[in-house]
């Protein structure tokens, strides 16, 4: 199957719905293609049909996202669910896979708006079963409306693990604590933040709020957690930790870990869009202009892939981007776009009030990046440790693509979308590099994995024949 379409958009988070809104009300065909099935990201995932009986008790923030999917699905955009983007060329062919099978689209403009995935946290005992993200827990939640049976322990740093256990306490799930590996003095550095923070909106008064919730529910709220270890012979048992001076243990069967988002960055660099490092968010992120062009022509990069905003800023992110692709399509003039655009870009600009006091006082340790431990895991797909990384670095491997031959870090069904960025800072830290000089993985396609049936089909335009192998046991006839 190959098509032709003016403006294609990967992703049907807030700034992929929105740039799509923004650019359809200009006359622009476009079409989204949206791995899910059905609008919202991560974020509203299943917002029109919420799968908790009482959908009030994910937030208000939650439940304003069906006015954006409602306005979405009353667009002309055509909208392509259940389909994965395996690859864009830097000719802007988006290669898919799902629905009526595989194809490819010759795009004029293409907008990635991917998303963010989750910061790996690599503790001792991470990949026991019953350590889990905290991001994976929520999704249960808002996907099939799962709730744990048993008290469970949220661990790490960011808003999600506060928000995440006060939407369990209004569930009537028992925590048995929230343990916080943010350092003491990340709020000094916080608050010279502080006047942006209080400007850009009601986020503090969110803050203050969750916890207090957990100060009426008497849940265990421990700061300044270091050395955190999960313990256990074939699944958690018990959650090792030191704080006030002191050792502590804590019996539990389920732990969720968090220490904040990063983009997902991966089809992006696929594509050969520049990379660069954040050092307030401590990760890479594409090179956008205002617009959210990248350095690949016709291709731009919005929301959270091209740098943690949330998911109200993506938004206001994704209407500009919607609003330049028609002007640089030929719908309207580059006045009129940056009039439409300007009430979005002042909500956009407001909105980010708020970003560097986060980043200041969520600002993830060492320790919790670069792992020290030998036998910790890096890459879960690959199940390669930290000594087998430094291992070899010692013999001379200066980047995350040189490890990547040797050990296959990065090799797996994530295509290291969790490791890249712990892979990176480990070597930057033992070569006394800059990260910036050490970079990211050099991502090739496919991206996600995809049969390699569809693969064929394209090349030869034939649906290949399956054929059975012979079996081992059976003799031929002589």
């Amino acid at each position: 199957m190959k098509e032709s379409r003016e403006l294609v958009i990967i992703g049907g988070g807030p700034a992929g719905m929105s740039a799509a809104i923004s650019a359809s009300n200009c006359g622009v065909d476009v079409l989204l293609l949206d791995q899910r099935e059905a609008p919202g990201g991560q974020i509203y995932r299943r917002v029109e049909s919420p799968a908790v009986a009482d959908p009030t008790l994910l937030g208000n923030d939650y439940l304003q996202g069906l006015n954006l999917v409602t306005l979405f699905r009353e667009s002309t955009v055509d909208y392509r669910p259940d389909t994965v983007v395996w690859e864009v060329s830097p000719g802007r062919e988006v290669y898919v896979y799902g629905g009526p099978g595989p194809g490819v689209i010759e795009a004029r403009r293409v907008i990635l708006a991917t998303g963010a995935v989750e910061r790996s946290i690599p503790v001792p005992g991470w990949t026991l079963p019953g350590v889990m993200t905290a991001g994976g827990a929520q999704s249960l939640i808002k996907n099939d409306g799962l709730l744990p049976e048993v008290p469970l322990v949220l661990a790490g740093t960011g808003p999600l693990l506060l928000l995440l256990a006060c939407q369990y306490l209004d569930m009537g799930v028992e925590i048995a604590a929230v343990l916080e590996t943010t350092p003491r003095s990340n709020l000094k550095r916080a608050m010279a933040h502080l006047p942006g923070a209080i400007m850009s909106g009601g986020y503090l008064t969110k803050g203050a709020g969750m916890l207090s919730r957990l100060r009426r529910a008497r849940v265990r709220h421990v700061r300044g957690v270091e050395a955190l270890r999960a313990v256990g012979s074939d699944h958690l048992q018990q959650i090792e930790f030191h704080a006030g001076g002191r050792e502590h243990r804590l019996g539990a069967s389920l732990l969720l870990l968090h220490q904040g988002v990063v983009p997902d960055v991966n089809l992006a660099s696929a594509v050969g869009c520049a990379l660069e490092w954040d050092s307030g968010s401590l990760c890479f992120k594409p090179s956008v202009d205002q617009w959210g062009n990248s350095s690949v022509e016709g291709v731009a990069v919005v929301g959270d892939g091209a740098g943690i905003v949330g998911a109200d800023s993506a938004k206001w992110f994704g209407e500009m981007a919607g609003l330049d692709a028609a002007c640089q399509l030929g719908y309207i003039g580059a006045n009129a776009r940056d009039t439409l655009a300007q009430k979005s870009r002042n909500l956009y600009r407001r909105s980010l009030g708020i970003r560097p006091f986060l980043e200041a006082l969520y600002r993830p340790p060492d320790a919790y990046r670069i792992p020290v431990d030998p036998d910790v895991v890096i890459c879960r797909c690959e199940e390669v440790t930290a000594e087998t990384v430094r291992a070899q670095i010692g013999r001379g491997a200066r980047d995350p693509n040189a490890i990547k031959s040797r050990t296959r870090c990065g090799m797996g069904p994530c295509q290291g979308r969790y490791c890249g960025l712990t892979l990176s800072e480990i070597i930057a830290t033992e070569t006394g590099q800059k990260i910036s000089e050490v970079g990211y993985f050099r991502l090739r396609p496919p991206v996600k994995p995809v049969p390699i049936s569809a693969i064929l089909e394209l090349a030869t335009g034939e649906m290949p024949v399956e054929t059975a192998l012979p079996d081992p046991t059976v003799k031929p006839l002589s």
